[in-house]
């Protein structure tokens, strides 16, 4: 193999793979990208046996070929390379590529192309096109939710629901819920259901990042493809049953208080400072025309800031969970943040206020301290 890539357009695509290999793993082929050359392209394709990538990149092809190169090295060695073309040609015996540009020169190792595993292709499955910005939003706002240490499976992703008018992203860890519903038209036929793995979710952001570009989404046996312009996410599907989420939404919350979310923001993390370091809980106290935001922790002492708010409920404690708190405050684009309260056990309910394009739901339990 004998081709010729533009550094940028190459460092472009290679940065979506870091994340897609793993560091340490026991296939030692899964730690190398796959580049294929033909025509004028050069198509790259990573995986870890659960989410996989493949990409294009112009190229002037010398000599059509197939290499894997180790995906994290060969990235950093192209990203060092001076501005101009990079040089990728396969050394007599195939066992070695030299990766050149300007006076730098290199030989790295490569595996075999028959040891890469082949990958699932598209086709037959239900399909629909999914507006990118609407998509994007939608895991930001969903995927901090997903637990990342549950045995329940099935919570280590987001479910994603497609009907015919709406779209929906759910996540959550038993301890706060996010729930996104989106209108959307163009879905055809019976309802979509896939529960996503934390990791795809966290392409899908990476991918989205810079592009408002439609994604092209089709649903197969075991897995999930997302076409996002020249590339391709492929995901195999979390096999289990979601929770009944509607049944976690509070529908009794009486008490309504509305907050600008920086005041708020920056005041549970002040706060939050001289809580325990770890349950990092925080008080609010509503009382008339305040919230009192308090911590206190053995080790550390006590701290509170006071934040006027409209108010004439009977006063009520209840605990919270900071980082939950700031999660939440972190994604909302809002500038105000509503909670709805019943009492100090049972479930909270934040929302954004005036949130233009979607509705969104975060359920948050209370701390019993």
């Amino acid at each position: 193999m004998e081709l010729v890539a533009r550094k940028a357009d190459l460092v472009r695509e290679l940065q979506f793979f870091q994340q897609i290999v793993e560091r340490k793993n026991t296939i030692p082929i899964l730690a190398n990208v796959l580049l294929e050359a033909t025509g004028n392209e050069v198509m790259l394709l990573a995986t870890d046996l659960e989410v996989a990538l493949r990409s294009r990149c112009e190229a002037a092809v010398g000599k059509p070929g197939s290499v894997t190169l180790p995906a994290k090295k060969f990235y950093e060695v192209v990203r060092s390379l001076p501005d101009g073309d990079v040089n990728i040609e396969t050394e007599k015996g195939g066992t070695t590529v030299k990766v050149s540009g300007g006076q730098f020169s290199s030989k790295m190792p490569t595996l075999p192309r028959e040891d890469f595993p082949s990958l699932p292709e598209a086709g037959g499955g239900a399909k629909a096109t999914i507006k990118g910005k609407s998509l994007k939003q939608m895991v930001a706002l969903t995927q901090f939710a997903i637990t990342g240490e549950d045995t329940r499976y099935y919570l280590n992703g987001a479910q994603f629901v497609l009907r015919a008018d709406s779209m929906t992203f759910v996540a959550t860890d038993g301890h706060r819920l996010a729930l996104v519903n989106v209108n959307h038209e163009g879905a055809k036929g019976d309802d979509i259901k896939a529960i996503l793995p934390r990791k795809t979710l966290a392409e899908l952001g990476r991918l989205l990042a810079d592009s408002d570009v439609d994604v092209k989404y089709e649903r197969g046996e075991n897995h999930l493809f997302f076409e996002i312009g020249p590339r391709l996410l492929i995901s195999r599907m979390i096999d289990g049953q979601f929770p009944a989420y509607e049944k976690v939404i509070p529908k009794g919350n009486d008490k309504h208080v509305e907050f600008e979310r920086d005041r708020l923001t920056q005041a549970v993390k002040r706060v939050a400072i001289l809580s325990n370091e770890r349950s990092r809980a925080v008080k609010m106290v509503l009382d008339k025309g305040k919230v009192e935001v308090t911590s206190s922790s053995p080790e550390f002492g006590e701290a509170r800031e006071p934040i006027a708010i409209e108010y004439s409920g009977p006063q009520l404690t209840i605990c919270f969970n900071a980082q939950y708190v700031l999660d939440f405050l972190a994604v909302v684009e809002s500038e105000v943040v509503a909670l709805e309260l019943k009492d100090e056990v049972s479930q909270a309910v934040m929302k954004p206020v005036g949130a233009d394009g979607y509705d969104y739901t975060y359920v948050i339990m209370p701390m019993r301290v």
